[in-house]
């Protein structure tokens, strides 16, 4: 196990999350057994994966003297719902700069404004949390370039604020899934559970990076199938292997093999948060077996390839698959047409 004590951490979530077993499910596809890492009960207002990569980020913007967190996203963003979470914890201010979201067709529609976010799930979290400042712009605008720009202005104001880039996943919030890593390993030797896979959400790929980082550094082979929520197989495999890379060289390990990346962008869909049959499929049977909820633009689409490669046989009777469940569900009340 690799140590992380040299680096600045707060603690968000009173010990581990669950790791459970879904009898239900892994009876209704016939498959393999399918158990559910629950990182959707994670601390901070709703949870979510980016729980864990904010215990290191704003402990490394508290060591810099920061007052102020800035970050970006959609305008359903978990990231930035935990975010302002974790700022108000600190007491912390937080500025939130987030895109509207696709068209029905996967296209933008236009300029900023033309498709004004709905005052719900998450975009209404940011209100209730009292976010310093929220602004919308245009699907595709430079989110980052914004924020790097909004800090300026708040340093020549006498401010010291600390970007956070999109979902949280740079080397330093990777760390929060390296530890998760050894968490499960722990888990799964208190459950004598020998995994042959590990299945993810892939998006802005903190997460999935941070859990290949962890094994490798433990000696664990077990693979870490990712499941694109935005992106091509050719366009998310790179970046996630950037991260790991960069994430390796940050705790001083040895390279882990390129081959370690695998993320399937077969259940994207029209594009990011747009909706898909196999994930309003998968929300429902996952809801109607389990009890458990997902939310429809990460753990939807994930469950979705997942019982898809099921289905294929990719995964088999005689294998044992963890699913993470990386939280979102706030984003499920948004949007509800989907289900309709």
């Amino acid at each position: 196990m690799v140590a992380l004590n040299p680096f600045p951490r707060r603690s968000y979530t009173d010990g581990p999350t669950p790791l459970e077993h879904l009898p239900r499910l892994s009876a209704e596809l016939g498959g393999p057994q399918i158990w559910i890492k629950r990182d959707d009960r994670l601390g901070l207002a709703q949870g979510g994966n980016k729980t864990r990569k904010l215990e290191f980020l704003v402990a490394d913007a508290l060591s810099k003297g920061a007052d102020a967190l800035i970050t970006v996203g959609g305008v359903q963003s978990n990231h930035c719902r935990l975010t302002l979470a974790a700022a108000r914890a600190e007491g912390l201010d937080c500025h939130l700069i987030v895109e509207e979201d696709l068209g029905p067709e996967g296209v933008g529609l236009g300029p900023a404004g033309a498709n004004p976010p709905e005052f719900t799930g998450n975009f209404l979290l940011f209100d209730l949390l009292g976010a310093d400042s929220v602004r919308v712009l245009g699907n595709g605008s430079d989110l980052l370039g914004e924020a790097e720009a909004l800090a300026e202005s708040l340093r020549a104001q006498g401010k010291s604020p600390y970007v956070i880039p999109v979902g949280g996943s740079n080397p330093i919030g990777a760390l929060g899934y390296v530890d998760c890593a050894h968490e499960m390993l722990t888990q799964f030797a208190e459950a004598v559970l020998q995994p042959t896979n590990i299945v993810t959400p892939s998006g802005s790929a903190g997460m999935q990076a941070g859990l290949i980082v962890g094994l490798h550094a433990a000696g664990s082979d077990i693979p870490v199938v990712g499941i694109n929520v935005s992106r091509s197989r050719v366009d998310q495999e790179p970046k996630i292997s950037d991260l790991v890379d960069s994430t390796a060289h940050l705790l001083d390990l040895t390279p882990v093999p390129r081959e370690r990346t695998v993320a399937l962008g077969d259940y994207v869909g029209t594009g990011y948060a747009l909706p898909t049959p196999g994930m309003t499929e998968a929300v429902r049977l996952i809801a109607r077996t389990e009890g458990i909820l997902l939310d429809p633009v990460y753990t939807g689409k994930a469950a979705a390839g997942l019982i898809d490669l099921v289905r294929q046989g990719r995964f088999g009777t005689d294998d044992t698959v963890v699913f993470i469940h990386s939280g979102g569900v706030p984003g499920l009340y948004a949007r509800t047409q989907a289900f309709a």
